[in-house]
């Protein structure tokens, strides 16, 4: 069994840049357990959501969608890009797009691990102006730690994200990008999420999920749910 896994503490000047974020010093309290266990091959489902909530968890996500346009299943990740277990199933979450062509994910950004993860996953979510949301959202999730704003910043340039504009877009929708935020914050908690990577295949909130066997195991009950 793999440990729970807590955040570092914040340092003053990652609290210092979390301060600018209106509406999220409630996600830098928040302590964060691994929704994985092991190896995870397989999964299991916590619970089963209504269809009505599904809905509204997929209705208009504020992101590009990577995998099919009208999918069979569809998985919500909640995500921290400071997060190393979700760094260890990114590859297994493409490696099933790629191979299963009725399946969709949706990436879903919570920051819960302080200042640098609230600024990268602002970053990301402005970059969707620029058409390049899941470009940046893989170049951030492949990256090294990213222990200052130095790092994102640099990691976006090299992933052809225009900073210039990516400022601006900061600056002239920082509202909603912030309203995008606590919306997945509080679609994750009322999930009963309490970590990173959260995960809800179809409509099974699903844990000891580890490796691509377990997504596709999970994948696989939830295509065959009433």
């Amino acid at each position: 069994m793999r440990p729970f896994h807590t955040p570092e503490l914040v340092d003053d000047s990652m609290k210092n840049d979390a301060s600018r974020f209106v509406g999220f010093a409630h996600l830098l309290a928040l302590g964060t357990l691994s929704a994985l266990l092991g190896s995870g091959a397989i999964a299991a489902t916590a619970s089963v959501i209504p269809l009505k909530q599904q809905n509204m968890i997929l209705k208009d996500p504020g992101t590009a969608v990577l995998g099919a346009k009208d999918p069979e299943v569809t998985v919500v990740e909640y995500f921290d890009y400071n997060c190393p277990y979700c760094r260890k199933l990114a590859p297994s979450i493409h490696a099933i797009v790629e191979s299963d062509r009725q399946l969709a994910v949706v990436f879903k950004e919570w920051p819960i691990f302080g200042g640098i993860s609230v600024y990268a996953a602002r970053c990301a979510l402005a970059s969707q102006w620029q058409g390049k949301y899941l470009a940046a959202h893989d170049a951030l999730i492949s990256a090294p730690r990213l222990s200052q704003q130095t790092d994102v910043d640099e990691t976006l340039r090299i992933a052809g994200i225009n900073l210039t504009e990516l400022k601006k877009t900061l600056a002239e929708n920082g509202a909603n990008i912030d309203a995008t935020l606590a919306r997945n914050n509080s679609e994750a908690r009322s999930l009963g999420m309490r970590g990173t990577p959260g995960l809800l295949v179809g409509r099974d909130v699903s844990i000891n999920i580890g490796d691509l066997a377990a997504l596709q195991a999970a994948v696989a009950e939830a295509r065959h749910a009433p």
